[in-house]
């Protein structure tokens, strides 16, 4: 087998996320080409299949024992994919994977994958309570919040604007039947993207950071139907080091007016109209010098004499039309048109500007009976009914807690606790939620518009002991004078940052919850939290995210043993090249993954290396004279030394 070859199997392993292999073997004939003289088997590894489908792979790269391939063609369906899917673009948009199973495997196979990812760092069959996957209530048109890319299907193609092709990073496919999103949000969808293709408007691309538009966001209420749409463009035609660095209040826009949003946002006002109104009073934009004007007459708003942006409110007799969707559904109607310049070069939204060019920027939703108000990019569960489900089983997870029945407590347990930490705390959903059993409860968040929201939002439930700190967990932690009794964490993707771990870690409380949207993130730090004397008392998934691979997973931790028998050992990865030159902790935690299927940490490799002779790491903690530290598992320490092997590093 060499890089390129084609070869074909039945996907038998699955994992997260959506990633499955299959054993290929190979044969190799002696000279006649009669006999085989050696069997070679190796595991193909490739992206983006179900489990039973039959695959073409073309081979990227090869190891011992193991393949990376590109998925090609999908030959033969899955024995699971029994139903037809919802949407048009299922088969070529890579936003959802599922569409194609019944819900109840959807479940099971979400189930299964969180269960194979935590099964080295958790013992299932142990006192750890299992409490399986709880599902959505609904599974299609459940998304409050969606960001769209404008890009072309084919380099140089017309402009489309939709999501990412699957398997692909740059090619973008025009959606205009979203089966995760209101009807509505799919005729906002060809609205925009006709409006700004019959003008010419160029799309920002990535790879030369050139062009305009950028994204879509829509946002919808799952409460009253309010939909806020934002616009998200460059400010110039090129982005460079020059543009990027000039002061938003002194930066001129270049793109601004080809933008024609007066035109666009009267366009969008008039979609539920049966008889969309004319623009011929649109003309032209900028300052009205004679009536002073930043609105939608002759002149238009759109920034001063300083190029500095002004709100560009229409009034009812300016905005051309209702909002409303009468022709699709009297629930939906557009609340707010926002206008957002962005001219970093990531592909995430970092503004430099918002403009509120119609209505409000903001939209109201209402969770276990509270209400919350979100603002354009604060952090709130994208799937609204969900998350009731979700918060649910945190709230009775921590009311166990505190009331000492780790087992089962009532939603109205009486008992109550001190502080609270929420850590991660976007708008205070949960914080909120924990605020009636709690003296005082403390919300951590580094987005400052999501911890205004959230003030605003312990204002409009009556609640005066949440207190929102804007700023990083890591450095806010130290400027907080109360302790906490219990913690919540709800961290990004990636997990909980190694040193704020340290420092949570020190606070030594009883009994944590951990909200997790990505497993292996979540085993990573399971693993650290045992190694230091937690240990998982129950935990259960929540599908938050129908036909798609993602899932959320929820864990309640209970310290286990005497305290001065633990010490915290120092984990943060060292990425750096080991002593004889040969492997990366990253490489060795990989290969044995890859080639053993289960997780091994830092420390376990720290210790192995100790055993081997290896000079120990600068941060690498033995902990005090009569402290326990626990060891390396001997299945791990073989494993740990076939990776030394392997790396030739013994």
């Amino acid at each position: 087998m060499k890089k390129g070859d084609i070869v074909e199997g039945v996907i038998e392993k699955y994992g997260f996320p959506n990633k499955g292999s299959f054993l290929h073997v190979e044969e190799k004939l002696d000279p006649s080409g009669e006999n085989v003289i050696e069997r070679i088997e190796r595991r193909i590894n490739v992206k983006g299949v179900l489990p039973g489908q039959k695959v073409k792979v073309r081979i990227k790269k090869k190891k011992e024992g193991q393949a990376e391939g590109i998925l090609l063609d999908v030959t033969e369906k899955s024995p699971m994919e029994t139903k037809k899917p919802m949407c048009n673009h299922f088969y070529s948009c890579g936003g959802c994977t599922y569409q194609t199973f019944a819900y109840t495997n959807q479940l099971k196979l979400k189930e299964q994958m969180v269960k194979d990812v935590l099964k080295e760092v958790v013992d299932f069959s142990g006192d750890f309570t299992w409490e399986g996957i709880l599902a959505s209530p609904e599974q299609f048109r459940y998304r409050n919040k969606m960001e769209f890319t404008f890009g072309d299907e084919e380099k140089d193609g017309p402009l489309t604007l939709g999501l990412h092709r699957r398997h692909s990073a740059h090619d973008i496919l025009s959606i205009d039947s979203c089966a995760l999103v209101s009807p509505a949000w799919n005729e906002i969808l060809k609205y925009t993207q006709k409006f700004y293709r019959d003008r010419g408007v160029p799309h920002y691309n990535k790879r030369t950071h050139t062009g305009v538009l950028r994204n879509l966001v829509i946002r919808e209420s799952a409460a009253d139907g309010g939909i806020i749409v934002n616009l998200v463009t460059t400010t110039h035609h090129s982005i460079d080091e020059y543009t990027r660095d000039i002061p938003w209040n002194e930066k001129r826009s270049e793109t601004v007016d080809e933008l024609c949003l007066p035109e666009y946002v009267a366009g969008l006002l008039s979609l539920g109209d049966t008889a969309p109104v004319g623009m011929d009073g649109y003309s032209s934009h900028g300052y009205d010098e004679n009536t002073g004007r930043y609105g939608m007459h002759s002149n238009k708003v759109i920034r001063d004499k300083i190029g500095v942006f002004k709100n560009a409110y229409l009034s009812d007799e300016e905005k051309g039309g209702s909002g409303e969707f009468e022709s699709l559904s009297r629930y939906n109607r557009i609340v707010g048109v926002l206008y957002t310049e962005c001219d970093t070069l990531a592909d995430a939204i970092i503004p430099d500007t918002v403009t509120l060019l119609y209505g409000q920027d903001y939209l109201m939703e209402e969770v276990l009976g509270l209400k919350f108000k979100i603002s354009p990019f604060s952090f709130f569960q994208t799937n609204t009914k969900g998350s009731e489900v979700l918060y649910s089983k945190v709230r009775e997870y921590a009311l166990g807690a505190i009331s000492g029945n780790g087992d089962k407590a009532g939603k109205d347990s009486e008992k109550k606790t001190g502080v609270i930490y929420d850590l991660y705390s976007g708008t205070g959903t949960i914080a909120q939620m924990m605020a009636p059993v709690a003296d005082k409860v403390y919300g951590i968040e580094i987005i400052e518009e999501a911890v205004e929201a959230a003030k605003e939002n312990a204002k409009l439930n009556k609640l005066n002991n949440c207190d929102f700190i804007a700023g990083d967990v890591l450095k806010k932690l130290d400027e907080l004078e109360e302790k906490p009794d219990l913690i919540i964490l709800d961290p990004p993707r990636d997990g909980l940052n190694p040193k704020a771990l340290r420092k949570i870690l020190d606070y030594g409380v009883e009994n944590m919850v951990y909200v997790s949207c990505k497993p292996t993130s979540l085993a990573r730090d399971l693993a650290i939290f045992e190694e230091n004397g937690y240990h998982p008392v129950k935990g259960c998934c929540c599908d938050m995210f129908p036909n798609t691979q993602h899932v959320e997973t929820v864990v309640l931790l209970g310290w286990n043993g005497n305290r001065d028998d633990y010490m915290y050992i120092d984990y943060e990865p060292d990425h750096s090249v080991v002593e004889h030159g040969k492997a990366t902790y990253r490489e060795i935690t990989d290969y044995i993954q890859q080639k053993y299927g289960f997780h091994v940490t830092n420390l376990n490799i720290a210790q192995v290396k100790d055993k081997c002779g290896f000079e120990k790491r600068e941060n690498y903690n033995l902990g005090k004279e009569g402290h326990r530290v626990p060891q390396v598992t001997p299945e791990k320490e073989k494993a740990i030394i076939e990776a030394f092997k392997h790396f030739k590093m013994i």
